[in-house]
């Protein structure tokens, strides 16, 4: 099973990779094409600072490599869960993999480039979500997996006590 782990983490990073430099290639940075009125438009941000924008005006000459060693920290422990745990398809298994495809797209562009580009973006008249990509997606939803596997699903313990 874990080559079908590592399989969604690869397809997250390439959907992420082209997404990213589709956005590059046809937007101007700052510019926007409008999808939906008044709900959602792709549009061209780079993103200096960490998820959703955070840190992005700190001034210190230390943030890219913070980030980026951060990163390389989660990504070893995320691949050693999903090593540890991928001997069947599970939603914690799916939910590493989602992260760690992510985790690996926003990398590479920090790698690379110094910034993350970012293109969707959601809004309400003057209220906005942070401009996201693929990668951020898939590490929330990833996230989202976890969450809902420790709260709603029982341990193998729990099925031996309840009998079933």
């Amino acid at each position: 099973m874990r080559k079908y782990h590592f399989l969604i983490a690869v397809c997250i990073v390439l959907l992420d990779r082209i997404s990213k430099l589709a956005v590059q290639k046809r937007i101007l940075l700052h510019d926007s094409i409008s999808v939906i009125p008044n709900f959602f438009r792709i549009t061209h941000v780079e993103n200096r600072g960490a998820a959703f924008g955070l840190f992005a005006d700190s001034p210190s000459e230390w943030k890219i490599a913070v980030l980026v060693l951060f990163s390389l920290v989660a990504l070893v422990i995320v691949s050693a869960l999903l090593w540890k745990n991928s001997h069947a398809m599970t939603t914690t298994g799916i939910g590493l993999a989602l992260i760690l495809g992510g985790a690996i797209g926003n990398l590479w562009d920090r790698l690379f480039s110094g910034h993350v580009v970012d293109f969707l973006l959601f809004y309400i008249g003057q209220y906005q979500w942070p401009a996201f990509n693929v990668a951020d997606s898939a590490i929330v939803v990833g996230a989202g997996l976890l969450v809902f596997e420790i709260l709603f699903t029982k341990t193998p313990a729990e099925h031996k006590v309840s009998g079933h």
